[in-house]
C-alpha cells in the first residue's frame, strides 16, 4: 500500500507552504491525525488557493432535449407522491450536492391544468421563472400571483408558498431556482410541510403586483420590513419595455449589453438576501466583451438566439435554452440575428458575494477583449 503524501501541495514560491515529506513528518502527520488534527502547511495551498477553483464547469441544458423527458415525468408520478414534480439540472462537477453551477440549484417543474403542490416553507430563498403554458399561479403567505411566460416570482426563505395550474389552463412548465446547497453548506436548512396541506388565499389576486409594481412609485401606506421584495411578481411585459427603452438612450455595458435588476421596491437593493435576478437585451448583432467576476450564474434564453463562449467553450443557445457561467471564469455573449433583439434572464447568488465583500470582477485584456474559442 502506497504511503499518504503530505507535501502533494508544495509551491516553491515565497509566503507559500513548501515541506517537503520526511519520515519524521509522516510520523508526526500520523499523531496529529490520530487526535482529529493537522498541519496546516499540508494543506494550506490547497484551501487558499491563489483565485476562486470552482469544481463546476459551463454547461448548457438545451431545451429542446430537455422538454420531452419533463413532460413525461406527468405520466410516470403525481405531485402529490413526487412533492415537486422536477426534472433538476445538474451539473457535472457539481453531482454531490445537485447543483446546477456553485452553490445554485435549478431544475424544470412541470404542471397539468387542475394540479397543484402542497403548501410547504423552507429555508431556502427560491424564485420561478415561467418557461411556457398558461394559467400558472403562485400563492404566497396568503398572495396569490397569476403567472405568464416570462414571469418572475419569488418564494423568499420561511415563506408559506404553493404552486399550481387553473383548471382552465394549459400544462404549464417553469425554472426553479434556490440556493439550496448554500443552505445546506450552512447547515441551516429547514423544511415544513402546511398542516393543512394548502393555504388560505388572504389578499386579492395579484394585490402585490397593485401595491409595489409602479415605476419609482411608492405606497404611502406600508408597513413592510422583512428583508426580501414584496413585490412578488416581476412582469415580462415591462421588463422587456423597460429594456428597450434603456437600449435606445444607453450604450449599456461593453461586457453585459443593457442589462436591467430586479429590485426590492423597499431598499433599491437584490429581490432577496441570497439570490439576485437580472434581464439583459442584446441589440441585434451585438457581441460583448469579456470578463470574469465571482459568483455563480444560470441563464435562461427569454428571447432569440446567439451564443455565449464560457472559458474558451462556445454555446449556441436559442429560446428557452439554460447555461451556466461558474465563478472566475471568463465569458462573452453574442445575438446572432441581425434584426432582433435577444433576451437573458440571469439568477445568481451575486447578493451573497456584494453582502460578504467577496465581490470581484475583472475584463479580459488581451486578444483585443474576445477569448480564443477552444475546438469541441
Amino acid at each position: 500500500m502506497a504511503a499518504l503524501a503530505y507535501d502533494a501541495y508544495r509551491e516553491s514560491v515565497a509566503g507559500r507552504a513548501d515541506v517537503a515529506d520526511s519520515p519524521e513528518l509522516l510520523s508526526y502527520y500520523a499523531e496529529l491525525g490520530a487526535l482529529a488534527t493537522g498541519a496546516l502547511w499540508t494543506v494550506a495551498n490547497k484551501i487558499e488557493p491563489w483565485q476562486p477553483q470552482t469544481a463546476s464547469v459551463p454547461v448548457l441544458w438545451r431545451y429542446r432535449d430537455l422538454r420531452a423527458h419533463v413532460l413525461r415525468s406527468v405520466e410516470l408520478v403525481t405531485p402529490e407522491k413526487a412533492g415537486r414534480r422536477v426534472i433538476y439540472l445538474n451539473n457535472p462537477g457539481r453531482q454531490d450536492v445537485a447543483a446546477a453551477v456553485g452553490w445554485l440549484y435549478s431544475g424544470l417543474q412541470v404542471m397539468r391544468p387542475g394540479e397543484a403542490a402542497s403548501a410547504h416553507a423552507h429555508s431556502a430563498s427560491a424564485l420561478r421563472f415561467i418557461m411556457e403554458g398558461s394559467g400558472a399561479y403562485t400563492v404566497v403567505d396568503g398572495h396569490k400571483m397569476t403567472l405568464g411566460v416570462n414571469d418572475l416570482v419569488l418564494t423568499p426563505s420561511g415563506t408559506w408558498h404553493e404552486h399550481g395550474v387553473s383548471e382552465d389552463g394549459s400544462t404549464c412548465i417553469w425554472q426553479d431556482g434556490l440556493d439550496i446547497p448554500l443552505i445546506n453548506a450552512l447547515e441551516a436548512g429547514f423544511y415544513v410541510v402546511h398542516p393543512d396541506l394548502k393555504q388560505a388565499v388572504t389578499h386579492p389576486v395579484n394585490d402585490t403586483s397593485a401595491l409595489w409594481g409602479g415605476v419609482a412609485l411608492r405606497p404611502q401606506v406600508s408597513t413592510w420590513s422583512e428583508s426580501y421584495s414584496p413585490l412578488f411578481k416581476y412582469e415580462w411585459a415591462p421588463t422587456y419595455d423597460a429594456l428597450v427603452r434603456l437600449s435606445k438612450v444607453s450604450e449599456g455595458s461593453p461586457f453585459d449589453g443593457t442589462l436591467m435588476h430586479y429590485v426590492n421596491p423597499v431598499t433599491g437593493g437584490p429581490v432577496m438576501p441570497t439570490l439576485g435576478a437580472s434581464m439583459q437585451l442584446l441589440r441585434p448583432g451585438e457581441h460583448t466583451l469579456a470578463h470574469r467576476h465571482t459568483g455563480s450564474y444560470l441563464y435562461q434564453v427569454a428571447k432569440g438566439r446567439g451564443f455565449s463562449v464560457i472559458n474558451g467553450q462556445r454555446f449556441d443557445w436559442q429560446e428557452r435554452d439554460i447555461f451556466c457561467v461558474p465563478s472566475w471564469m471568463f465569458h462573452e455573449h453574442a445575438n446572432t440575428s441581425t434584426t432582433d433583439e435577444a433576451c437573458l434572464f440571469c439568477f445568481s447568488d451575486l447578493p451573497v458575494m456584494k453582502s460578504l465583500g467577496l465581490y470581484r470582477e475583472e475584463a479580459l485584456s488581451d486578444s483585443a477583449g474576445r477569448q480564443t474559442v477552444t475546438p469541441a
